[in-house]
C-alpha cells in the first residue's frame, strides 16, 4: 500500500472496510535462524509477485505489503505468497517482535535517505530492530475515520496482549511477552496518541506535532494507532509481528471486524489515558496470560476480554467473511500465543531450537495448505 503523492485526502476513494496487512520480518540463515544483514541481496533476488517486498529501517528486515483486500483470508493468503517469494532467493524469515539472540548493534541501517534521517534523530534508540504487523481498515469519509479510530484506542492492550510474541532479546528471556513495546517505547511519538475530536483536531495536532518534531509528516509518528489519510485508512501498528500466519489470520480479522464496528456504534467515553496505558505495559508483561484494566480500572482475564470482543466481531464476521479466522483465536489464547510458542522451544533445547522452530513455522503456509 503505497501512499498517494498529493497532499490530499484518500478517505472514499476505494470500496469502504477493505483491509490491507503490512508485516515486518527478519531476514536469517534459514537454518540456524540467526539475523542476515541481507536485504539488498534479497531485493536483487525477487522475482514478480502480488503485493510488494520493502526493505526496512534495518538491514535484517523487510516489509511484506499487501494490496487492498475485501477479507483477513485474503490478505494473509498473499503474505503467504510474499513470504515464499522471499524464501525463494534463498534467505529465511523469522516473524517475532524482536529478533531473539541477535546483539545490540548488530543490525546495519538501510541505505535510504529517510532511514538515515531517522537513524540521525533517533540515534541508538534504533539500534534493536523491531517487527510489527500493522493492519489498514479503509474509512468512507473522515468523520467515519476519526469514529473508528477513537473507538480501537480501548481495543488496543487487548489486541497487543493476544498478538506477544517476542519474549527474548539480545540472547536472553527478558520475562515480557513482548520485548518489542518495551524497546519501541524508547522511540518518540510511539505511544497511544489521545482520541481526537473530529478530523480538524487531528489535522491540527499532526500539525504541531510535525513542527515541534522537526519531522516532515505524519508518517513519522510511530503511534500505535492513527489515521492515515494519504491511504484513506485507519492504521493499527500495536501488534508484535507473527510467524504462525494462522495467528496472523485471526488478529488481522478481529482488527477488522473491531474497526467495522467503532466505526459506526454509538461512541463511548474514552478509557483514561493512565488505565489505557496500564493495560499496553501489562499487555507486554504477561502477553495472553495478563489481566487487563477495563475501562473502570477492573482487572479482566484476557480470555474473559476477548470472549467479549469476539462476540462483537462475529456480528461482522459474514460482510467481512472472516468467521473461520475468529475462529482461530481460541486456540491461540489456549496455546499461550507467539510468546508462549517461543518460551516452549526454549525451554525444550535452548536458543538454538527457538531460533530453528520460529524460523520454520515463519516459512511455513497455512494449515488450510498443508491440508491439500
Amino acid at each position: 500500500m503505497t501512499a498517494a503523492e498529493d497532499t490530499g485526502d484518500a478517505f472514499g476513494s476505494r470500496e469502504p472496510f477493505t483491509v490491507g496487512v503490512e508485516e515486518e520480518l527478519f531476514l536469517v540463515d534459514p537454518v540456524t535462524g540467526r539475523q542476515a544483514n541481507s536485504v539488498e541481496a534479497v531485493q536483487e533476488r525477487l522475482e514478480a509477485v502480488q503485493g510488494t517486498v520493502e526493505p526496512e529501517l534495518h538491514a535484517c528486515q523487510v516489509e511484506l505489503i499487501t494490496e487492498v483486500c475485501r477479507s483477513a483470508g485474503e490478505a494473509v493468503d498473499m503474505l503467504h505468497g510474499l513470504r515464499r517469494a522471499v524464501l525463494a532467493t534463498g534467505a529465511g524469515l523469522l516473524g517475532s517482535g524482536t529478533h531473539p539472540s541477535a546483539g545490540e548493534g548488530e543490525a546495519e541501517i538501510t541505505d535510504k535517505a529517510r532511514y538515515e534521517r531517522i537513524h540521525e534523530l533517533l540515534g541508538d534508540a534504533v539500534a534493536t530492530p523491531v517487527g510489527g504487523l500493522h493492519i489498514h481498515i479503509g474509512m468512507p469519509d473522515p468523520d467515519t475515520a476519526i469514529r473508528a479510530f477513537n473507538g480501537l484506542r480501548r481495543h488496543l492492550p487487548l489486541l497487543q496482549a493476544l498478538a506477544a510474541n517476542s519474549p527474548f532479546r539480545h540472547g536472553r528471556n527478558t520475562g515480557l511477552a513482548s520485548a518489542r513495546e518495551v524497546t519501541v517505547r524508547g522511540w518518540p511519538r510511539s505511544g497511544v496518541p489521545r482520541a481526537m475530536r473530529d478530523f480538524a483536531d487531528f489535522r491540527e495536532a499532526t500539525r504541531l506535532l510535525t513542527r515541534a518534531a522537526d519531522v516532515p509528516d505524519y508518517t513519522w509518528f510511530w503511534w500505535k494507532l492513527r489515521p492515515h489519510p494519504r491511504l484513506g485508512t485507519v492504521e493499527v501498528r500495536a501488534l508484535d509481528a507473527q510467524a504462525s500466519l494462522e495467528d496472523a489470520s485471526g488478529l488481522v480479522a478481529l482488527t477488522h471486524c473491531l474497526a467495522r464496528h467503532a466505526a459506526e456504534a454509538e461512541p463511548q467515553p474514552d478509557p483514561p489515558a493512565e488505565v489505557l496505558e496500564e493495560g499496553i505495559f501489562r499487555a507486554a508483561r504477561f502477553g495472553v496470560d495478563a489481566r487487563l484494566p477495563d475501562a473502570e480500572g477492573r482487572l479482566r482475564p484476557v480470555g474473559e476480554l476477548l470472549e467479549e470482543a469476539l462476540a462483537v466481531a462475529r456480528g461482522h464476521a459474514t460482510e467481512l467473511d472472516c468467521a473461520d479466522e475468529l475462529d482461530r483465536l481460541p486456540a491461540l489464547l489456549a496455546e499461550g500465543g507467539g510468546a508462549g510458542r517461543q518460551c516452549s522451544a526454549y525451554a525444550i533445547a535452548g536458543m538454538d531450537n527457538l531460533l530453528r522452530s520460529v524460523t520454520q513455522l515463519t516459512g511455513a503456509g497455512r494449515a488450510a495448505d498443508a491440508a491439500t
